[in-house]
């Protein structure tokens, strides 16, 4: 009898093909809204972690917090609170960091022969280029020794060394750096590997010096801008930021002079804003559904009218109350259920085309498709409900007489 009735509503669903699919609309539009949306979100939050994740879940940046306006003064960030004595009591008084190296930061003109170009100075320590997963190409990086000695020696980023010598091997050869109003003489002692662009900017267009060179020959200071910080671990990452927080309020005063952002917390951010993103745009793809049930109801109304004649033959020839029903009802499921198929290809379809111009992989979740297309179903059971209620309670005799 179930085959039957499907059979018989497969039928009538092919009888007027255009109408059926107008009502199936809402359906497909829902349906593959969900699975684009998730598969869309899970793609993206995947490229960005991975992003985040090149630069390490145990990474900690250390900055400058910022002053309050008062009394006519315009707010600033502190610029005199980090010193290298700091940063390496930082290291001695926190056991759950690893390294800490610090970070001072300004851009000059860059020049070789005939060729100049203007680049981001980092000065930098050695443990710089393994908490970044960073490492050079050519040559060496940055020494011990080179930060003992103030020595004068730098290394390329590999679109800086590109930009500079062209084919040219730069290992070796002299760059003259203009910063502020002095010139500097740097010997070229490596060149770094090519690194994508990620959250953290554009390794490759960075060149790096000594710290120690940075602040007593090029910028003059006695403070650097940051420090960057590595936890011995992933799952030690939470210790390091609190023992990091202890040591640096007591140290300074007050904990708003500085800022602490590790991995952990950027990632925590995302997944929060991609959650409400994907919740905000998930209900929007309900009410798509909402609308296709409505569209499914109103299309079983209109079903149940035309066929009033055939529903009073076949109460005639025994059929009962509930045997209308299902057939009615197998019918409402049916067109919910063929319409979440088809919104499921168009949502695999969309999440392909974002994602291949999104330029991340495609991930279509297996949850999310049984999700929608249950919901599919669901919907096209609740809305079916009244329609063949109706029809079931059609009287034989007026139904026979219908014109």
């Amino acid at each position: 009898m179930i085959l039957e009735t499907l059979r018989i509503a497969l039928r009538s669903m092919a009888s007027n093909k255009l109408r059926t699919f107008l009502s199936m609309l809402g359906i497909i539009i829902g349906v593959a809204a969900v699975i684009a949306i998730v598969s869309i979100g899970t793609g993206a939050r995947g490229e960005v972690t991975s992003q985040i994740a090149n630069l390490g879940s145990n990474t900690i940046n250390i900055n400058p917090g910022t002053q309050r306006g008062e009394g006519g003064r315009i707010s600033r960030p502190y610029t005199d609170i980090f010193t290298l004595e700091l940063g390496e009591n930082i290291q001695n008084f926190s056991p759950a960091v690893q390294a800490i190296v610090p970070v001072g930061q300004g851009t000059a003109l860059l020049i070789s022969g005939s060729s100049n170009i203007r680049a981001t100075v980092v000065g930098t320590a050695p443990d710089y280029q393994a908490i970044n997963d960073y490492f050079p190409e050519r040559g060496r990086f940055l020494l011990v020794e080179d930060l003992d000695v103030n020595s004068n020696v730098i290394i390329l980023g590999s679109e800086v060394a590109g930009d500079l010598f062209g084919e040219e091997d730069p290992l070796g050869k002299k760059v003259r750096m203009n910063f502020g109003n002095r010139t500097h003489i740097f010997n070229v002692a490596g060149v770094m590997q090519e690194k994508s662009i990620g959250l953290a900017g554009n390794f490759n267009t960075q060149v790096y010096i000594p710290i120690t060179t940075y602040m007593q020959k090029v910028a003059n200071t006695r403070y650097v801008d940051s420090y960057i910080a590595q936890a011995d671990s992933s799952t030690d990452a939470k210790i390091a930021v609190g023992q990091i927080e202890y040591f640096l309020t007591r140290s300074l005063g007050s904990s708003d002079k500085f800022r602490l952002t590790s991995q952990d917390q950027i990632l925590e951010v995302i997944d929060q804003v991609t959650n409400t993103l994907n919740i905000m745009l998930g209900g929007i793809a309900g009410i798509s559904l909402l609308v296709g049930g409505i569209g499914i109801m109103n299309i079983m109304l209109v079903s149940v009218t035309e066929r009033t004649r055939e529903i009073g033959i076949r109460k005639a020839l025994g059929a009962k109350r509930r045997h209308i029903m299902r057939q009615f009802l197998i019918e409402a499921l049916s067109l919910g259920g063929i319409g979440g198929v088809v919104g499921i290809g168009f949502g695999r379809l969309g999440a392909g085309v974002i994602a291949h111009f999104g330029g991340w992989a495609l991930v279509i979740s297996t949850v999310s498709v049984l999700l929608a297309f249950g919901f599919s179903l669901l919907v096209g059971l609740f809305f079916g409900i009244y329609p063949a209620y109706k029809a079931s309670r059609l009287d034989p005799v007026k139904a026979l007489s219908y014109e």
